[in-house]
């Protein structure tokens, strides 16, 4: 847990934190690691009546239902494209399974500390409250996600209502 919400949780011993890197358009993205059950190749999904646009569908994954958002069409990056390097992101947020579309994933990378920076107020594709911050590292920079407040967020919808 974060003790101030504005400063980037550094960990309890100030070593690095592990984000798994991807991109959506031709912006990068880093979310924590440790949120991540696996990476699978974008297959197709049952619709499901009335979801939002960004909700594509669900999938089932050796038993459980699992609602899959498009990143891309969340943040209104322009028409999705699903290819050989699209892939679905399986997270476990705050115990709930879900899956997140996104174009590719690049790798997985260590930031220290100084290494991440506040995010600067300006007009992104997501609201400030949903980033940790930018992650830098050398010339590339990546946009770094609090995936557990955007997929738990009222307007994802994805609430569960046995676990609020």
């Amino acid at each position: 847990m974060q003790d101030h919400p504005d400063q980037p949780d550094s960990g309890a011993d100030g070593a690095g934190r592990e984000f798994l890197a991807f991109t959506l358009g031709r912006e990068e993205y880093g979310i924590d690691i440790l949120k991540v059950q696996e990476i699978r190749g974008y297959e197709a999904v049952t619709r499901i009546a009335n979801a939002p646009e960004f909700i594509k569908g669900v999938i089932n994954l050796r038993g459980i239902i699992i609602p899959v958002v498009d990143m891309r069409i969340k943040f209104h990056l322009g028409e999705p494209v699903y290819d050989q390097f699209t892939v679905v992101i399986i997270l476990n947020i705050k115990g709930r399974v879900v899956g997140m579309v996104v174009d590719s994933v690049s790798d997985v990378t260590t930031l220290t500390p100084d290494q991440i920076k506040p995010s600067p107020e300006m007009g992104t594709a997501f609201s400030q409250e949903f980033m940790i911050g930018l992650g830098t590292i050398g010339e590339r920079m990546l946009i770094l996600m609090d995936i557990d407040k955007l997929m738990s967020s009222p307007e994802m919808g994805l609430n569960d209502p046995i676990n609020p």
